[in-house]
C-alpha cells in the first residue's frame, strides 16, 4: 500500500457478500440445493466466476452455463427462498474487523459507501440486521445500475454520491470482478480474499491485499491516524 497516496484518502466504499458478511458460503450452498431440486446437479461452485456480476449477467451466465431452457426465475426464487430461510435462523456472520473498520474510518473523518450486486433489499435488511446502517452515506446496488462488475458503473456512481474523486477514494472488495470494477473506475483497490484465494489476475492492479479487514483497519489507523491528529493541533 502506498501510504502517502494515503493522504488524500476521502472514501472508502465497501462491498457486501463476502466481504462485509459470510455470506457468499450461504449462496453457494443455495445453489447447489436448487439446482440438484431441480434436476441440474450441484451448482454452488460456479459462484467464483459470477462474483459481482449484476442480475442481468448473472442470467446469461446460467443460461450460457445449462442451455437457453435453464429455468432460472424459478432457479432464482428457489435459490432465494433456501437462502433466506437459512438467514432466518442462523442470521449472517459479520466478517471479521467489520465494526473495527468502520469505527477506524468514522473516527478519522473518512466517507463511507456500499457498492454491492446484491438487490436493494437484500442490502438493506443485512445492513439493518447488523445495525451499521448509520456509517454509510451512500448505498448502490445491482439493480440500480445499467452495467454490473466488472464494468465501473457502480464504483462510479458511489464515488459521485459521496462527492469524492475515485483516485481518492479505496474500494474493499473480496472478488476479482470487483476489483476489476475498481480499478476501472480509477480508484484504489484492495482485495480481502474470501472464496476466491488465487488472486494472481488482478495482482498487478491491487493498491493492497489483507487477509481480514481487522488487518485493513489496523493499517489505515496507523498510517492515517498520526498524520491527521497532526493537523488538528
Amino acid at each position: 500500500m502506498d501510504k502517502t497516496r494515503l493522504k488524500s484518502l476521502q472514501a472508502v466504499v465497501f462491498d457486501m457478500d463476502g466481504l462485509m458478511f459470510d455470506s457468499e458460503r450461504y449462496i453457494q450452498t443455495a445453489w447447489n440445493q436448487a439446482g440438484t431440486m431441480l434436476g441440474y446437479g450441484t451448482l454452488g461452485d460456479h459462484i467464483e466466476k459470477t462474483l459481482g456480476f449484476n442480475g442481468t449477467k448473472r442470467r446469461e451466465f446460467f443460461l450460457d452455463l445449462c442451455g437457453q431452457d435453464f429455468p432460472y426465475d424459478e432457479f432464482l426464487e428457489l435459490y432465494r427462498s433456501l437462502y433466506f430461510d437459512r438467514v432466518r435462523k442462523e442470521g449472517i456472520p459479520a466478517k471479521e474487523g467489520l465494526h473495527e473498520t468502520l469505527e477506524v474510518l468514522k473516527k478519522l473523518g473518512i466517507r463511507m459507501g456500499v457498492a454491492t450486486s446484491s438487490s436493494r433489499e437484500n442490502t438493506l435488511k443485512n445492513l439493518e440486521r447488523e445495525q451499521i446502517s448509520g456509517y454509510f452515506q451512500t448505498v448502490i446496488t445491482g439493480d440500480m445500475i445499467q452495467h454490473g462488475k466488472p464494468e465501473p458503473d457502480i464504483y462510479l456512481e458511489a464515488c459521485r454520491k459521496l462527492g469524492a474523486e475515485p483516485q481518492d477514494a479505496i474500494a474493499l472488495e473480496d472478488a476479482i470482478n470487483g476489483i476489476k470494477a475498481a480499478a476501472r473506475a480509477g480508484m484504489m483497490p484492495v482485495m480481502i480474499p474470501d472464496l476466491i484465494k488465487d488472486t494472481t489476475e488482478v495482482d498487478d492492479i491491487l493498491f493492497g491485499r489483507y487477509d481480514s479487514l481487522a488487518e485493513f483497519a489496523r493499517e489505515i489507523e496507523e498510517c492515517l491516524g498520526s498524520s491527521r491528529a497532526e493537523k488538528e493541533k
